[in-house]
């Protein structure tokens, strides 16, 4: 007979259920409605025998006999739970003091004492970040007998010495743990261990690694483990006995950082036989894993009260349906599970592994559902900060096994972790409390999206999953020379495609990875939460705008920091999910834009949204442009009165409706700018404000308005708006005129060029800004880092080549250099083996195509973005700097980190994108609205550089007219007051090619010496632009003022640059002459080549531009042209005799042969003066070759010997000398013929005899001049020309260089008004205004 039919007792529910279950389980979203067919499993209903069946199926007794099962049923249950949930008496005495241990039972790090040095603790006492040179922390418990275990989590590789110390040791900022007596240290950075002296030992650490550190203090031995792995005895025959105890230690530089765990979490690398410091909480453990059991129990059964039996099911399955018999079965569990769950330990070790459990044994689709079962019953049965414990110690365990898990080759383990991260994250109520209260406050959230790399590339599997190694050839980077490249052998052949097919497998495990990581981006970017209350999206723009300021704001903070290697890899995740949405949100908005053509609006810029914190603006200070354009920004917010409107509410603007909001027909007003009016039904009432948040910020739901929070206003300011009153109006209504969404702030001041339809949701406009900032701060410098990697392969590869050669040429007979020379070849091989895989991995990591497309979408983000912003006018200057830095930054990045795998020129718009950075370079180099001198300088470099190679320079001619035109004019402004060197540099690239003896793409000079150095300092190939240069040569021209002022600025510097020069070889050669030993300072050497340099690129302006307009020195008619080849002249002539002189000082610091100065030879800057002197010789008109030669030998410094100098002529012995030695080198033009063609030495030829006949003649037809009638200036010269009114005289030539840059008289400092040409025996009347 069926037994008895048992209703359920309210009398039997948990203390303080009764109330809870009624909230909870009515609304519960697992709890599904039953049909008609199930009413009697609702109503509670079950037969005695089945549920007492139930019930010891849950709760059984893993030591209780079948036979002696006593009746069981919910009165009695809270009496056999106590029975089942006893413990041993020795598990609970084991919290207690335990023999060989001394101190508190819970260990943590002495931050009272036991330090030295500066060090950051963290809040639990087990984490330290070093802050000092070599800071030392020991902990709280020391031991002296037994074997004792702790382990020490590496987060960062560098120096440090970790292991133990007694207390008397005595430590300072240069001795720390290992350097004293009686204190045994393990240095995994140099991998090595110390006690006072050190010796090799163990293998290195790598961020990421867990070293466990054992003491024997039975058999008085040390040894240290390495992920598991012993690393051998370290040190035997410790000191022990009375007094000998030994407490854990640390000693670590500057900025290093590691975490303890002596036994509060479970061991991630248990060893036998030796025990924690800290014991773990043995009975609260056992009674966990019993009520886990139970847990699993009621998971894995189903009442069926109809057929009255139990069924059984998977865990995967089960479903919460509203049993009032399970409901009560999991009350009695979760009241007493629910204080465990608090616990650290008992989260990591129960609960973790249970949840992981559920994960690796359902599908991808049933873990999510399991594991959001588990945390809706933890949201129904705990209590609210029981949960948040909870939680919060879940995500923090989760985050610790995932970056702290060793890389197998699967990757299976950081994938579990992963998908349960994700499978918590789904629960919507769970995601908003780890949002709000543990992702980036309590942990770095960034490890979620990092994937580290392997530094041994054995343990990581890396061998088997790629067998094959290879390395590619040294890359030739654009513009630069390379050799040959060898023609690839069939063996060759097989091993790439090998090693490509091996890489291939490794990168398909790292998908799998990154895209979990996007799914976790893409959950935390959820604004559809189901459950009301303010979206995710928002609590994440929150956090994420305050992680961007501590780490844009705080760099010398370094707890704030995120590694940049974390941020790398976040920002590519952060753009795959963006651009999901961003195409998603596209879909069911026709009027959005595609993520292809996504830009952050000008308007977010000024109108005071968006915090940017210290970052610079364009245009200076914020507070600065806010005053000076404040009739700018005003411009933008129109304003309208509207007529009367009944049922009008006053609301704070922070409640107006957001995204997907639309605006009503009519806009509310108020009477206040701050205070908008809004029309009663479309807000939220003032009667039921809206929560606050953990900041005590009043917060929204997204359907309702965002939190007001640091960095986004919530209101809109005066600035932004203005009130307009008309007569007889009862009330005013706000609108600004930019669309539909009216009243989304983000957007407020639309200029007329923006579309009125908003691109996207203006959160992701947010996340995008945040993005391009993020790239800013540390991901271009860390994407530069990892190249690294790639040049020490090039480095062995080449050495290994060299090696090979040798064996080769190495006589058999030399078995001893044989032997070292294979020895060294498989040293190298070893190497390129291990860095090979390395670089597979870095290459799928870091720089694949993915991820250089993601770098690629940036850029012309940022270039659309800087193109609106343009188009504003003076608000131009309130757009950050970083969205320039970064438009020029991932455009080097794209073309220098990423090849030779994969080439910039694959991209899709390549042509297009490259144009139109050419074009935003070519306008803002020399942007008045641009004020910040760093920004200025950084695009003047980038342009210099984009003119370096042939098809950024082809970009550049492809702008339009106006703006190349634009370009070049401001390139020809005068030098004085900007920094004149980039911008000289970028026409001597113009040049480059066109010039005399100008085509080589390594010095000349070097190559002749040592034509086998393949490190020789390597230039660009020549790319000139003629078209450019017609350019120029039209400016010249046209404008009569362009030339001369930009003629004499070129000739000033030159000047200045080789006047300096001079100056400091003579400062070399006085030093080298020294009889006491003395070195050369090499920022002096480096600052002389660099004055030379300047000085030979000089000249190549001056010789472009006397080749495009030589009227501009030679035409009579100009006023100016005498006066600027009377300069050049002196110029020239100064340089010639400098230069050519036998046995000068030039000659003597050249053959020195100075580290620093291998470019200063006689062959760039000689040949540079010869091809302006050729220009003006033989090339030019009759006329004004005539003109030039008669200035030229008019020069009193012109010495013809210089130009017999250049063809290697040998001077004439004067009377009384000796002739130059017959055996002596002397420079040539004509030794080199690689450089200089035969038609050019011809010209020379023919400049020789040019002037060897003129300067006959000249000699010949010369009468004295009286000393009295020589200028005063530069005896030079006669007189020529007096000054008015002071009457004062000089030579013409003189007085016109000195009006150019000063008015006043060299004598008497009277202003000139007015200069008369004078003659010997009267004055003209010839005169001309100053």
């Amino acid at each position: 007979m069926p037994g008895r039919v048992v209703k359920h007792q309210g009398a039997s529910e948990p203390s303080g259920f009764r109330q809870k279950f009624s909230l909870r389980s009515l609304g519960s979203g697992s709890a599904q409605r039953a049909s008609d067919a199930e009413k009697p499993r609702v109503t509670g209903i079950v037969h005695e025998k089945l549920l007492e069946d139930y019930l010891h199926r849950v709760f059984s007794s893993p030591d209780a006999a079948a036979t002696s099962r006593k009746p069981l049923n919910f009165q009695n249950l809270p009496e056999h739970l106590d029975q089942l949930l006893q413990v041993d008496s020795e598990e609970e005495e084991s919290q207690g003091q335990v023999e060989g241990r001394l101190g508190p039972s819970t260990v943590v790090l002495d931050h009272t004492g036991g330090f030295e040095g500066l060090l950051l603790v963290d809040d639990d006492l087990l984490g330290v970040i070093g802050h000092s040179n070599f800071g030392t922390i020991r902990s709280t418990t020391c031991v002296y007998k037994g074997k004792w275990v702790y382990e020490v989590l590496i987060s960062s590789q560098g120096l440090m010495q970790i292991g133990w110390c007694t207390i008397n040791c005595r430590f300072n900022q240069e001795e720390g743990v290992g350097d004293t007596h009686n204190s045994y240290a393990y240095d995994g950075n140099r991998v090595r261990k110390w006690n006072v002296t050190t010796t090799n030992y163990g293998k290195a650490w790598a961020a990421g690694d867990i070293v466990s550190c054992l003491i024997d203090l039975d058999a008085g031995a040390l040894s240290f483990c390495l992920n598991g792995m012993s690393l051998g005895t370290a040190f035997e025959n410790l000191s022990r006995g009375p007094g000998m105890a030994y407490f854990p230690a640390i000693s670590l530089s500057f900025k290093e950082s590691v975490a303890f765990n002596f036994g509060s979490r479970p061991l991630r690398y248990p060893v036998a036989g030796y025990r924690p410091l800290q014991d773990p909480p043995r009975a609260d453990l056992v009674r966990a894993q019993r009520l886990l059991g139970c847990f699993r129990a009621v998971l894995s059964v189903e009442l069926d009260p109809v057929e009255g039996r139990l069924l059984e099911k998977e865990s995967s399955e089960w479903q919460l349906q509203g049993q009032p018999t399970v409901l009560l079965t999991l009350a009695h569990i979760f009241q007493r599970f629910a204080p465990l769950l608090r616990k650290v330990y008992l989260v990591e070790s129960v609960l973790t592994s249970f949840l992981l459990g559920l994960v690796e044994a359902g599908s991808p689709e049933q873990a999510p559902a399991a594991v959001g079962q588990v945390l809706d019953l933890l949201w129904l049965f705990m209590e609210e900060y029981e949960v948040h414990d909870c939680l919060k110690q879940l995500m923090m365990a989760l985050l610790r096994l995932y970056r702290f898990s060793p890389i197998v080759p699967d990757l299976s383990l950081q994938i579990h972790h992963l998908r349960l991260t994700v499978a918590i994250l789904r629960h919507d109520k769970s995601r908003k409390f780890l949002l709000s209260n543990v992702l980036f406050d309590a942990l770095r959230s960034a490890v979620f999206f990092h994937i580290k790399s392997p530094l041994r590339v054995e343990e990581a599997g890396l061998q088997q999953l790629i067998p094959t190694t290879w390395w590619p050839p040294h890359p030739g980077k654009e513009g630069k020379d390379s050799k040959e490249v060898k023609e690839e052998t069939a063996e060759e052949r097989l091993r790439r495609r090998a090693y490509e097919r091996g890489c291939q497998r490794l990168k398909k495990r790292i998908e799998v990875v990154e895209e979990l990581q996007v799914q976790i981006l893409k959950l935390l970017l959820n604004n559809k939460d189901e459950n009301g209350g303010e979206a995710s999206r928002y609590i994440f723009l929150t956090k994420f705008r305050k992680f961007l300021q501590e780490n844009a704001s705080g760099r010398g903070n370094i707890p704030l920091l995120c590694p940049p290697e974390y941020m790398v890899c976040f920002l590519h995740r952060l753009i795959s999910a963006l651009r999901g949405y961003w195409d998603e949100y596209k879909a069911s908005n026709p009027h959005a834009s595609v993520s292809e053509e996504a830009y952050v609006p000008p308007q977010v810029f000024y109108n005071g949204k968006v915090d940017y914190f210290d970052q610079q603006r364009l245009g200076g200070l914020l507070s600065h442009l806010r005053k000076t354009l404040k009739g700018a920004c005003g411009r933008w917010g129109q304003v309208r009165a509207v007529d009367r409107e009944p049922a009008l509410r006053c609301v704070p603007s922070y409640l107006c409706p957001l995204e997907g909001a639309r605006a009503p027909a009519c806009g509310g007003g108020g009477g206040s700018a701050h205070w908008p009016l809004v029309l009663g039904p479309a807000v939220p009432s003032l009667e039921h404000p809206p929560p606050r948040g953990p900041l005590g910020a009043l917060q929204t739901s997204e359907a309702g308005g965002r939190e007001m929070r640091p960095g986004r206003k919530g209101r809109a300011s005066d600035r932004d708006c203005q009130l307009m009153a008309g007569s007889g109006e009862v009330g005013l209504r706000l609108c600004f005129e930019w669309g539909s969404h009216w009243n989304e702030g983000l957007l407020l001041g639309r200029p007329p060029e923006e579309p009125e339809q908003p691109l996207t949701e203006n959160s992701l406009l947010e996340v995008l800004d945040g993005a391009v900032m993020m790239y800013n701060l540390s991901v271009h410098q860390q994407l530069g880092k990892m190249v690294g990697v790639s040049d020490d392969v090039n480095e062995y590869a080449m050495a290994l080549r060299s090696t090979e050669d040798k064996l080769r040429r190495c006589p058999k007979r030399r078995k001893d250099i044989l032997e070292e020379l294979t020895k060294s070849q498989k040293v190298f091989s070893e190497k390129l083996d291990h860095l090979s895989r390395r670089l597979a991995w870095v290459h799928a990591t870091v720089y694949s195509q993915e991820k250089m497309l993601d770098i690629y979408w940036l850029l012309r983000v940022c270039l659309r973005t800087i193109e609106h912003g343009d188009r504003t006018g003076s608000l131009f200057a309130f757009m950050p700097e970083f969205y320039l830095s970064v438009a020029i930054n991932s455009y080097s990045a794209l073309k220098n980190y990423f090849g030779p795998v994969h080439s910039m020129e694959e991209l899709p718009g390549y042509e297009e994108t490259l144009t139109r950075l050419a074009a935003i370079l070519a306008k803002h180099f020399a942007d008045t609205r641009i004020v910040g001198t760093d920004i200025r300088d950084s695009l003047m470099q980038a342009l210099a550089s984009y003119v370096c190679y042939p098809h950024s320079l082809r970009a550049v001619e492809r702008i339009p007219e106006e703006q190349r035109v634009a370009m070049v004019r401001s390139l020809l402004a005068p030098y004085e007051q900007r920094p004149w060197a980039q911008t000289n540099w970028i026409l001597v690239r113009l040049w480059k090619g066109c010039g005399f003896g100008y085509r080589y793409t390594r010095l000349p000079h070097l190559l002749k010496i040592k034509p086998e150095d393949a490190n020789l300092p390597s230039l660009q190939k020549p790319c000139p632009s003629i078209l450019l240069q017609q350019h120029m040569a039209d400016l010249l021209r046209q404008d009569p003022d362009v030339a001369p002022s930009f003629l004499n600025s070129v000739l000033n510097q030159l000047n200045w640059a080789f006047s300096e020069f001079i100056g400091m070889i003579q400062e070399i050669q006085q030093a080298v002459e020294r009889l006491e030993r003395n070195f050369v300072d090499t920022r002096q050497l480096k600052v002389c080549a660099t004055c030379f340099d300047l000085s030979v690129s000089l000249l190549r302006v001056l010789e472009m531009t006397i080749t495009l307009v030589p009227e501009v020195f030679l035409d009579s008619t100009q006023p100016t042209s005498e006066m600027l080849l009377q300069r050049l002249a002196q110029l020239l002539n100064q340089v010639l005799n400098r230069v050519t002189a036998e046995r000068n000082l030039f000659d003597r610091v050249v053959t020195l042969w100075l580290p620093g100065l291998e470019s200063v030879d006689h062959y760039p800057i000689l040949v540079a003066v010869t091809g302006i002197l050729v220009r003006l010789l033989v090339h030019g008109p009759a006329s004004g070759t005539e003109k030039a030669t008669s200035v030229l030998l008019a020069d009193p410094c012109f010495q013809l010997r210089s130009i017999r100098y250049l063809l290697g002529h040998p001077e004439p012995p004067g009377p009384g000398t000796a002739p130059p030695a017959p055996d002596r080198k002397r420079f040539s033009l004509q030794s080199y013929t690689d450089y200089i063609s035969s038609e050019e030495l011809a010209q020379v030829e023919q400049m020789l005899a040019h002037l060897t006949s003129a300067s006959a003649q000249a000699a010949a037809a010369s009468l004295p001049t009286s000393e009295e009638d020589l200028c005063p200036i530069c005896y030079a010269h006669p007189i020529s020309a007096v000054f008015q009114p002071c009457g004062h005289k000089s030579c013409k030539a003189c007085i016109n260089q000195h009006l150019m840059n000063n008015k006043d008289c060299f004598f008497c400092k009277a202003t000139i008004e007015s200069v008369e040409d004078w003659r010997a025996g009267g004055a003209s009347n010839t005169s001309s205004a100053a």
